[in-house]
């Protein structure tokens, strides 16, 4: 876990570099409503229609963007989700991956790297990361969706935010936020 933790630092620097965030987008913050969307998505690379609304009727969402599947640190970001995806259910929280790609690539990515464990939507010209203020420029113009992770409560309240190129605390931060939503609820 120690090697994987540092490959994601090293490769997660390496795609800051290559990327811009767009000029005066900043993601969406806590308190919020969350923009509503249904993607083409794919979950153990069986596809099927995701909606944000629907699976929210099922509990807390935490929806994260990343720039490309099958780059290294996305790699290693739904490695880490995919770890921790049992501990997210048993929160009652479901994890949600969402790039700007294709649905063929997202489908193979859901199957091999995020190993059957969460549905992963494609959002071409990324769309829905613009709804939430969560896209960069490649140097080429290309809109990519940023790092951002969100927890969204059943009601669509942005209950966490949080955008940083290096994929290692999303997790912790979006469990925390999971925690504490649940805590509330006692």
């Amino acid at each position: 876990m120690k090697s994987l933790m540092k490959f994601a630092m090293v490769t997660g620097l390496g795609l800051s570099l290559a990327v811009v965030p767009a000029s005066g987008i900043a993601a969406l913050q806590q308190g919020a409503k969350a923009p509503d969307f249904t993607l083409k998505a794919a979950q153990g690379g069986k596809p099927f229609t995701l909606s944000l609304k629907q699976t929210l009727r099922n509990g807390p969402v935490v929806l994260y963007f990343f720039p490309a599947a099958f780059t290294p640190g996305c790699t290693v970001e739904a490695h880490l989700f995919a770890e921790a995806s049992d501990d997210f259910n048993r929160q009652g929280a479901r994890v949600i991956g969402v790039t700007a790609g294709n649905i063929e690539r997202v489908a193979e990515f859901s199957k091999s790297e995020c190993r059957d464990k969460f549905a992963v939507a494609a959002d071409p010209g990324a769309a829905v990361a613009a709804k939430y203020d969560s896209t960069m420029r490649r140097p080429d113009g290309t809109m990519l969706s940023n790092r951002t992770s969100y927890v969204i409560a059943p009601n669509g309240t942005i209950l966490m935010s949080y955008t940083d190129p290096k994929p290692q605390a999303h997790i912790e931060k979006s469990m925390a936020a999971v925690r504490a939503w649940r805590a509330k609820l006692r």
